[in-house]
């Protein structure tokens, strides 16, 4: 009725009078019926949108923005002149049309028009104002990556990867600008698709039949690495204060692949390789052991290489088949993959098999209403070895091969195994063959989103997920000859976890001339549940009769107690984000988080999280914008506040037990009655430990691309942090948890410089190096020290190498210090105390677990249809106990044991006394070539069912130049103490491994 009535005005006026006439039939006769607004998007080259481009009329000046899905919509006429914008990317004119607009604008040589993930949103990194970094999927597949943590190593300033064990599917320490706590670890918060993972642990750990318990494996090994699009990396509270409480030590974004515009595409992925130990030990050969020995009966006459005896050339082989497609409405990929991987040690292995679902579709006009979905399956299955850092000397399988006797042979002459007939000391090929470890660990990700567009520029969302998993871990150690559980034990541990999320947030969007708004505001809930159970059976039949125990439990044997656990903890938020930008020249971002948790006491449960930052875009100014040698150039400066509640559950309240300790008599036949006990005292006002930081930085673009990057500065404190400290008088415990007015001061210089050297047709190479410096300080602890690192080792039951004291670095050394030996070999320790007797008292602090410089090297070439890339990386500054060598000391060779080679020719007394010192202190600097791969990419433009081929090859830790003489210096062993995080301990749990792989993709 409208449009009728508007064609009926237009016809009597064009009638009525020639100058109207004239007037409307300058005006498109459609425009005039529809009054309808352009609308398009603007998107890369690559499809992906653009938001916050800018859509202006020429005529009526008229301007709009896109949306974060890189939509706009403008009242203008069609053919009207409109000029589409955004920092980063070529200005482009184009005539309005009626129908759906497509833009694509053409990057420019600045880095700064790329499109970022940030906290509930996304944005270009022009206008970002805090610390954050992005990596793509094709800068960060190389080699063989079990998790996604391992794919950062040497890609990021200021972010540090060590290995807490070279085991497939083992955790990683993630450091993000040093570490934050003496009490927890320093891992990030990792989002996938939204959805924030709990950091505890999702795969059952294993019992500890006097080898040492294992540990459980990387909650983030379920991810398959090919999915993965972008990872971006929050390290400054202005980008992580969003995530509020769980953001003290960065956040961690994976986004995963979805649909791209253009054709349907089928992808084969597939690599197969050989893996090997690293490195070998130094230790004495069989000659070389005869010579060095004085006793004759330690010669038994073999000549074995028992490195060589427990490790092995690993196989390993990876498929990975994906499927994607777009329409005009939606997109969705759907992928499987297989990864078969042996460990280096063997009977170690990884298995994991995974499926996923991405799709997305467009509902109602204009897609007002959007519906995504992510759900990813992984099943692993994983078998392990009796090596767990829990142990002592007596009682880890790499020790014990490097312990054992070169003089010795894996059989004896019956072809048996070899009995070594001694206590705490076994043959290590036997201990293989009686133990037995098999995971399964289930786990479904998957999250649906919703966004409405209730007005122009209002948008509302809502995000529902869920996080299942569920472990059975089934340990054997069959009867055997050794001291430990000889009669054999079987035990099954099983643990589930549950975890839900809904977020409900809006977010609105407008523009005002050069004025540009968006206001973000939400609520979260977070639900986690845990649960887990124990049984096993002691004094097992015989390996090999009757049947396996983990298939039938009560065949034989005592069953043991049962044991089960389970607990549940909720965080509610309430979160908000204002961004301005007026001209593309001046930013503010501000946010707000506040977060309620049931981990802490009832006077402190929630906490609030602000943050604040500005950015200036000094290369849109008139007094630079002529400089042709500056594409891009702004600063940044940021402050805020971010959490961390990774503590115990139930931390703030009482805990009692019943004991006989805490008993009395209550008959006359003086029978003890069990007393309660206080095992914890209450503490209703703990909170949050805090992080507050600043930081600093530029980002610049000079000379068309050939160098660009981003410099930072960064302070960043943590406050009240949560310790276990001795308690006041009269209290029921002797310690008590609670917040200290202590700090843990972490600042440092973080650079990223990148550069194009060469780019011509057939001819490319690009280099960056990134770089970050720490200084780490305790200051205002209330206590004298505190503890941590206990040490593994003949003699040394109770002995720490780590203390946390005021003036000095997190997890510094407490150790006396070796000057080096006399003229019989023996030890020369400083004695400190001037009293002409070497004990405790005389022990001295070293600094030095936390490196204070990293570095990576990042370089791709590409030669017509070869393409070459390598990546270095490496660190300065830091120290490593080397507490595998502390096990190979020499007095090993009075004790029918092996010795480092080092020990022997330097001249030692075996009749040495085995003491923690500096001797054992070593460098952790290295340069490592981490990854080396050249391809090939073959295009059959004749053959239109197959689109490319790329065939490559690939080597990973390839080379390593240091002076430590552990297996690897990047390395992290977990021995905590009272719940204080250790740091620079290196106990040989498992080395890590080299691998050469033969890879190809394949597109159709």
């Amino acid at each position: 009725m409208n449009n009728q009535f508007l064609l009926i005005v237009a016809v009597w006026l064009s009638a009525a009078s020639p100058s109207v006439a004239n007037t409307v039939s300058h005006l498109n006769y459609d425009r005039v019926i529809r009054q309808e607004p352009i609308k398009g998007v603007v998107v890369g080259t690559d499809g992906t949108p653009i938001p916050g481009a800018s859509v202006k009329s020429l005529s009526s000046k008229k301007v709009t923005t896109t949306n974060d899905r890189g939509e706009f919509s403008l009242q203008a006429a069609e053919g009207e002149k409109l000029v589409i914008s955004s920092i980063g990317f070529t200005q482009q004119e184009v005539a309005a049309s009626g129908s759906f607009m497509r833009i694509t604008l053409a990057a420019s040589s600045s880095q700064l028009g790329e499109v970022v993930v940030v906290g509930y949103g996304s944005q270009t990194k022009a206008d970002v104002t805090g610390a954050l970094t992005q990596l793509k999927a094709d800068n960060i597949k190389q080699g063989v990556n079990v998790s996604v943590d391992n794919m950062l190593q040497g890609k990021v300033s200021g972010v540090r990867i060590a290995q807490s064990s070279g085991e497939p599917g083992a955790g990683v320490d993630v450091f993000i600008r040093g570490v934050g706590s003496i009490r927890s670890g320093s891992t990030p918060l990792f989002v996938v698709d939204g959805v924030p993972l709990s950091n505890d642990n999702v795969s059952a750990g294993g019992p500890n039949f006097g080898l040492g318990s294992s540990e459980p494996k990387n909650p983030l090994n379920f991810l398959n690495t090919s999915d993965i699009e972008t990872i971006t990396i929050l390290k400054d509270a202005s980008a992580a204060a969003i995530y509020g409480a769980r953001g003290s030590n960065g956040v961690v974004l994976i986004t995963t692949k979805r649909g791209s515009k253009g054709a349907p595409t089928l992808t084969y992925d597939t690599y197969i390789g050989t893996s090997s130990v690293i490195r070998k030990l130094d230790v004495l050969k069989a000659d070389e052991y005869r010579k060095a020995i004085k006793d004759p009966s330690y010669d038994h006459g073999g000549n074995t290489d028992w490195q060589d005896v427990i490790y092995r050339n690993a196989f390993v082989q990876n498929h990975n088949l994906s499927f994607a497609k777009t329409s005009n409405t939606g997109s969705f990929l759907a992928s499987v993959s297989h990864m078969d991987q042996d460990g280096i040690v063997e009977t170690s292995t990884f298995k994991r098999t995974t499926a996923r679902l991405n799709a997305e579709e467009g509902f109602f006009d204009d897609k007002r209403l959007t519906v995504k979905m992510n759900l990813t399956a992984s099943n692993i299955d994983e078998t392990g070895i009796p090596n767990g850092n829990t142990a002592g000397s007596d009682g880890q399988l790499i020790i014990h091969a490097l312990m054992a006797n070169p003089t010795r042979s894996v059989f004896d002459s019956t072809g048996k195994y070899t009995n070594f007939n001694m206590n705490a000391h076994y043959n290590p090929a036997y201990l293989l063959s009686i133990y037995k470890d098999k995971t399964n660990t289930f786990r479904v990700l998957g999250n649906v989103e919703a966004a409405f567009r209730i007005l122009k520029g209002l948008n509302y969302r809502i995000n529902y997920g869920i996080d299942k998993s569920t472990s059975e871990r089934n340990s054997t150690i069959y009867p055997n000859i050794t001291d430990r559980t000889p009669l054999g034990a079987y035990v099954q541990n099983n643990l589930s976890s549950l975890t839900t999320l809904l977020d409900q947030y809006l977010t609105y969007n407008r523009s005002i001339n050069k004025h540009q708004f968006e206001l973000m505001g939400g609520f979260s809930y977070q639900k986690f549940q845990f649960a887990g159970t124990a049984f096993g059976t002691q004094g097992i039949s015989k390996q090999g009769e009757g049947v396996d125990p983990e298939y039938n439990p009560g065949y034989s044997g005592t069953p043991t107690a049962p044991s089960g656990y389970a607990q549940e903890n909720e965080l509610q938020s309430f979160f908000g984000r204002v961004n301005y930008n007026y001209d593309n020249k001046y930013l503010v971002t501000a946010s707000l988080r506040a977060d309620g948790s049931t981990r802490f006491g009832e006077d402190k449960k929630y906490g609030y999280f602000p943050s604040f930052a500005l950015g200036w875009t000094l290369s849109r100014e008139g007094f630079l914008k002529d400089i042709s040698a500056i594409q891009d150039l702004k600063l940044r400066a940021s402050w805020g506040q971010t959490g961390n509640q990774e503590v115990t559950n139930k931390i703030t309240q009482a805990s009692y037990a019943l004991s006989p300790s805490a008993g009395y008599y209550l008959y006359d036949d003086h029978t003890v009655v069990n007393g309660v006990l206080v095992n914890r005292t209450a503490n209703p006002g703990l909170k949050w430990e805090m992080v507050e930081q600043y930081n600093i930085g530029v980002d610049f673009d000079l000379w068309k691309g050939r160098l660009y990057g981003s410099l930072e500065y960064y302070n960043k404190t943590t406050k009240d942090p949560i310790l276990n400290i001795p308690s006041g008088p009269l209290s029921p415990t002797t310690t008590i948890w609670k917040n200290v007015d202590a700090q843990i001061v972490n600042k440092g210089f973080e650079f990223m410089l990148g550069t194009t050297l060469i780019r011509t047709k057939d001819f490319s190479w690009s280099l960056d190096v990134n770089g970050s410096t720490l200084s780490n300080k305790i200051k205002d602890l209330p206590v004298s020290e505190l503890y941590s690192g206990s040490i593994s080792g003949p003699g040394l039951s109770g002995v720490n190498a780590n203390i946390y004291k005021n003036g000095y670095e997190a997890g510094s050394f407490f150790m006396l210090k070796h000057l080096g030996y006399d003229k019989d070999g023996k030890d020369i320790f400083e004695d400190i105390t001037h009293d002409g007797v070497i004990n405790s008292s005389d022990r001295q602090i070293f600094q030095g677990a936390i490196p204070n410089f990293n570095f990576g090297i990042n370089s791709q070439l590409r030669y017509k249809a070869f393409d070459l890339g390598f990546s270095f990386i490496g660190q300065t500054g830091g120290y490593l106990v080397n507490n595998t060598a502390l096990d190979l000391n020499i007095n090993s060779l009075v004790s029918d044991r092996n010795v480092l080679t080092k020990y022997y020719e330097d001249g030692a007394n075996t009749a040495n006394q085995v003491q923690l010192s500096s001797l054992y202190l070593e460098k952790s600097d290295f340069i490592r070539l981490s990854n080396l791969r050249l391809g090939y990419t073959l295009t059959l433009a004749k053959e239109a069912w197959l689109r490319s081929l790329n065939i490559y090859v690939s080597a990973q830790n390839l080379m390593t130049i240091t002076g430590y003489s552990g297996y690897d210096p990047l390395v992290n062993t977990t021995k905590i103490v009272g719940g204080n995080q250790s740091l620079g301990v290196d106990y040989a749990t498992y080395p890590a491994a080299k691998t050469f792989l033969l890879g190809a993709t394949v597109k159709f």
